[in-house]
């Protein structure tokens, strides 16, 4: 039997609130299969898409990846720091000021944004400290 609609998107949520890092909807897919084995890619895109209009869910595009929104109010625009070591995300809302900044600089060119997040690629704290106080081979990549 076919399990769509609310009761999908709930199970979705779940698998996506269980997990720091974020998951690819095959990622999703593989964690809920072995509890409905005939489930299909097309159902989780389904549940995906209308987590993320919630604002319950946000995609990671450079990740192609999605992750459980953090915060209490689900209807703002997040800042995405996201760990190249661990792939640990931290979210955080981005400010008005901020917000106008960024639109300011797209009005120029004639753009319109619907949504806004901005995804910053680096290396957590714990990451860091992890590497003691000398810094690590993959910080001194990322930082060149």
């Amino acid at each position: 039997m076919a399990m769509r609609g609310e009761k999908m998107q709930s199970e979705v949520l779940g698998v996506l609130q269980q997990n720091l890092a974020p998951l690819t909807a095959y990622d999703v897919l593989e964690q809920l299969r072995g509890f409905y084995p005939k489930l299909a890619p097309p159902t989780i895109y389904n549940a995906l898409s209308a987590l993320t209009k919630r604002g319950q869910v946000h995609r990671l595009e450079s990740l192609k990846a999605y992750i459980a929104c953090q915060c209490d109010q689900h209807s703002h625009a997040s800042i995405m720091a996201i760990c190249d070591a661990c792939g640990k995300v931290e979210e955080r809302v981005a400010s008005d000021d901020l917000l106008k900044t960024v639109s300011s600089h797209v009005d120029e060119v004639g753009f319109k944004p619907i949504r806004h997040i901005i995804e910053i690629h680096g290396v957590c704290a714990s990451c860091s400290s992890d590497q003691g106080p000398e810094m690590g081979a993959m910080e001194r990549e990322l930082l060149q």
